[in-house]
């Protein structure tokens, strides 16, 4: 189903609070506030989350120039996220454009949950539990 304004604007609060509870959850470092980048030893790395029934992530073409991977965490049936590491070159050959016709237009590339279950590495399985720490 299409997101409207109203719906996107849920999405990408999701969004932020679910990446800064996943960075939590990893022992990753926060780096700007308002943004899902994080550094972990001394890689730049941007997290994106997808609940159980969201079949993609989007990044940024601007922090696709920055991080050196994305980190796309997808919610399971139990609430459990399964985190998936794609560098960013393999992220770039694998994106499509958004569908978006509002202020992401032109602006965000999407991979499949499928792309990085199968080019990507698996990093890390956040229970429940550990989520709800980071609240």
């Amino acid at each position: 189903m299409p997101q409207d304004r109203e719906s996107g604007a849920r999405a990408s609060q999701y969004g932020r609070d679910c990446g800064k509870k996943i960075i939590d959850a990893i022992g990753a470092k926060s780096v700007k506030q308002g943004s899902n980048e994080c550094s972990l030893g001394t890689e730049l790395l941007s997290v994106h989350c997808a609940r159980k029934d969201t079949d993609r992530i989007g990044v940024t073409y601007k922090a696709l120039d920055r991080i050196s991977a994305v980190l796309g965490a997808f919610e399971q049936e139990d609430g459990s996220y399964v985190v998936w590491r794609m560098g960013k070159d393999q992220y770039q050959k694998l994106m499509s454009n958004t569908r978006s016709r509002g202020p992401s237009q032109n602006r965000v590339g999407m991979v499949k949950r499928i792309d990085f279950e199968r080019h990507g590495t698996r990093f890390a399985l956040v229970p429940p539990a550990e989520l709800e720490k980071s609240l």
